[in-house]
């Protein structure tokens, strides 16, 4: 799969899962295999030598290249890239560290990101992938990019609100209501670039995507590739703490909801502890500690609570009052395996594994 100038052996994206969940472990393991591998900027600095309490906004881009140089580490030669979420109050500035951190790709969603071109202009190797979940987004994107910045997308990801992970681009009342038709979409895009752009980008399916099974279904429905997140949770390269991947074990399907996120975003999650989130923010912090996002109901009316320290405290191994984001496939995870085992079971006989272990 070639995206831009970058090509990978198979056609596989790792989602970007923050706060610190796919950092450099996961992402520079999963570029080894073949795949491209994607380090979260949301949060970075957090849990990171870099934040001292006090410094949030100057700790996130030091933290990111910090963390893009260890992947590389891993993968000198691989694709790595990372995910900048357009709703994080320092967007632009990670978006910048992800570039000069050697980032080859960055994928864009949480919010349409109509400027990341203008962002990027300095570095124009670096893909550029949106996140979409219609026809009509894609659309806004294109018009808006080729306007203002003559530069189209290198790739769309098409996420699936009913089964992706975190935070959702789509309300609430539309989720699960079964009228959503991923692989419809899908098509559309594809349709669309090729129509009235003459532009063959690849389309990337997210959400759902567990077993070879699911990779065959989306190339089979029009996908050139997948991107697969909650998979690479439960595998010992993956950056989150142990208690954090037995959340996962130990969780059955009917443990897996929706939430309504500060930032305004429907979310997937581990549900049950909600109610102790909230107490724990409302007794330890009752004002906003960092300005993380643009807008936040919980910096603005004291709703809800602090989305990036429940997902760092999570990540830390906290998973009684930290927030456990997952898709909906989470419940199938029955072991800790590694990056290297996944890929065999995708991709069969086609991996070498000497080279991902």
């Amino acid at each position: 799969m070639r995206i831009g100038k970058h090509q990978v052996r198979y056609p596989l994206i790792q989602g970007g899962m923050a706060v610190r969940i796919s950092g450099h472990r996961l992402a520079g393991n999963v570029a080894r295999c073949g795949g491209i591998g994607l380090v979260a900027t949301a949060g970075i600095g957090l849990n990171s030598p870099r934040f001292k309490g006090d410094n949030y906004f100057a700790a996130e881009p030091l933290a990111l290249k910090d963390e893009l140089a260890k992947a590389y580490a891993i993968a000198p030669d691989g694709v790595i890239g990372t995910n900048c979420m357009v709703a994080v109050t320092d967007y632009a500035e990670l978006v910048k560290a992800s570039c000069e951190g050697g980032a080859k790709l960055i994928v864009s969603g949480a919010g349409l990101p109509m400027n990341l071109p203008e962002l990027t202009a300095d570095w124009p190797d670096v893909a550029l992938v949106p996140i979409v979940s219609s026809v009509k987004a894609a659309e806004l994107i294109a018009r808006k990019w080729h306007k203002a910045y003559d530069r189209l997308p290198d790739a769309i990801v098409v996420e699936d609100p009913d089964t992706a992970g975190g935070h959702l681009g789509e309300k609430l009342e539309n989720i699960g209501t079964g009228k959503y038709d991923q692989y419809a979409t899908v098509r559309g895009v594809k349709t669309y670039f090729r129509d009235t752009w003459n532009l063959d980008i690849p389309i990337i399916a997210a959400g759902g995507i567990w077993d070879r099974n699911d990779l065959l279904h989306a190339l089979e429905q029009g996908a050139d590739g997948v991107q697969m997140g909650t998979r690479f949770v439960c595998t010992e390269e993956c950056d989150a703490d142990d208690a954090f991947k037995q959340a996962y074990l130990n969780c059955k399907q009917e443990d897996i909801g929706l939430l309504m996120s500060p930032a305004g975003l429907p979310g997937r999650a581990l549900i049950a502890n909600i109610d102790e989130i909230r107490e724990r923010d409302l007794e330890m912090n009752p004002t906003c500690p960092t300005g993380c996002l643009r807008k936040c109901t919980y910096k603005s009316e004291g709703e809800r609570f602090c989305i990036v320290h429940a997902l760092d405290r999570a990540q830390r191994g906290d998973t009684e009052t930290g927030l456990v984001f997952c898709g909906s496939n989470a419940w199938k995870a029955t072991r800790i395996e590694t990056v290297a085992e996944i890929f065999e079971e995708l991709f069969h006989d086609e991996v070498p594994l000497a080279k991902c272990g």
